[in-house]
């Protein structure tokens, strides 16, 4: 039996198992639907109340308050990017000191951590919840949602999993991602290349230049990552497509890059070329994350902090001037991979730290 004062690990992995089980693919609004229902129970048993969906094109968000003046919003998502059928392939286990399956890290155990911890406050007053179904594909039919509430209440408290070591993320970068689709004309590779505009030589062009866009001693890369092109192996290609990730560190870098992905020009007479995307997460700067880090390293003295390539919902809220800190739940590894692990030793102490700075937050 796993125990600390106030927080039962033995329930919060019951917990966690349930919400694992009910498999939550992105964009799978039945699956979503049903992974809302779960969290919305687990919160609803831990903490009373309501927690209301909240229906949207992505899937249903799940919201929670405990009423009062709101003065903390915690933060996270149900839907996972494993498509249905992971959860055969690889079950919820609890095996030498681990709990693995579909979204224990990222970011099931986050969500279970937080509703254990809170449910040992005394006063939830000025404490709401939002967990949002769309977070791995861009949160756009949430994102107004996710800053309506944070401006509401003031600080944001993000529960996605930790950084290497355990270490809180007290900066990310803005992210985004762009789509270049080059139009040539398709000829008879053998009888008239001639005839042809190769889209696939045009796309070569463009991925050096798109390449070049990097600054990586900014924090700024650019990096083509998908790319397609042509039909068959004796026809010009008239058509080809290239993909492209995008991570910055300031908001000067995502003008700087959307501004050169709008120049883009094509090298081949006869190529056309059309942009679509921009840097939809804007950075999270560690200015943000400033005053609750202290917060957070006053209840948990060694905590450290680190500035994280990747984005989440917290980007919106720190963009908006709102403290946010994150990477608030489960100690583990392998995101979206099939090694993705939680480490059980450390459920207790982050459900206690969520507790902790959501009554410092309330009564600082």
């Amino acid at each position: 039996m796993h125990r600390t004062v106030g927080v039962s690990v033995d329930a919060m992995i019951e917990d966690l198992r349930t919400l694992v089980e009910v498999e939550s693919p992105s964009r799978d609004l039945n699956a979503l639907a049903a992974s809302a229902r779960a969290v919305a129970a687990v919160i609803e048993s831990r903490l009373g109340g309501r927690a209301a969906l909240v229906g949207s094109s992505g899937g249903p968000h799940v919201h929670w308050s405990a009423g009062g003046d709101p003065k903390v919003l915690v933060l996270g998502h149900h839907d996972t990017v494993f498509p249905l059928g992971t959860l055969g392939r690889r079950p919820f286990t609890v095996r030498g000191g681990q709990a693995t399956g579909p979204g224990v890290f990222d970011m099931l155990g986050g969500l279970v951590q937080a509703v254990h911890g809170l449910a040992t406050l005394d006063d939830r007053s000025g404490v709401e919840i939002l967990v949002t179904a769309d977070e791995e594909v861009g949160s756009h039919s949430s994102r107004a949602l996710i800053e309506e509430r944070a401006i509401a209440c003031g600080a944001v408290l993000v529960v996605e999993g930790a950084a290497d070591g355990g270490a809180l993320k007290t900066g990310r970068k803005g992210c985004g991602t762009f789509t270049v689709s080059v139009t040539g004309r398709a000829s008879h590779a053998g009888l008239e290349p001639a005839a042809g505009v190769n889209a696939l030589v045009e796309a070569s062009h463009q991925v050096l230049d798109i390449a070049a866009l990097g600054r990586p001693a900014v924090g700024t890369t650019v990096t083509p990552t998908v790319a397609s092109a042509g039909t068959l192996d004796n026809v010009v290609p008239a058509e080809a497509t290239v993909v492209v990730d995008v991570r910055v560190g300031s908001a000067d870098e995502k003008e700087r890059v959307e501004a050169a992905f709008a120049a883009l020009a094509p090298h081949l007479d006869g190529a056309e070329i059309a942009v679509r995307g921009c840097v939809s997460r804007p950075p999270m700067p560690e200015s943000a994350s400033a005053e609750l880090f202290a917060m957070a390293k006053r209840l948990l003295p060694g905590l450290e902090g680190k500035a994280v390539g990747g984005g989440s919902d917290g980007n919106f809220t720190a963009a908006l001037g709102v403290p946010t800190l994150d990477g608030l739940g489960a100690v583990g590894g392998g995101a979206h991979a099939d090694h993705e692990y939680l480490v059980i030793e450390a459920m207790a102490e982050r459900a206690n730290l969520v507790a902790g700075l959501v009554h410092a937050i309330r009564h600082g």
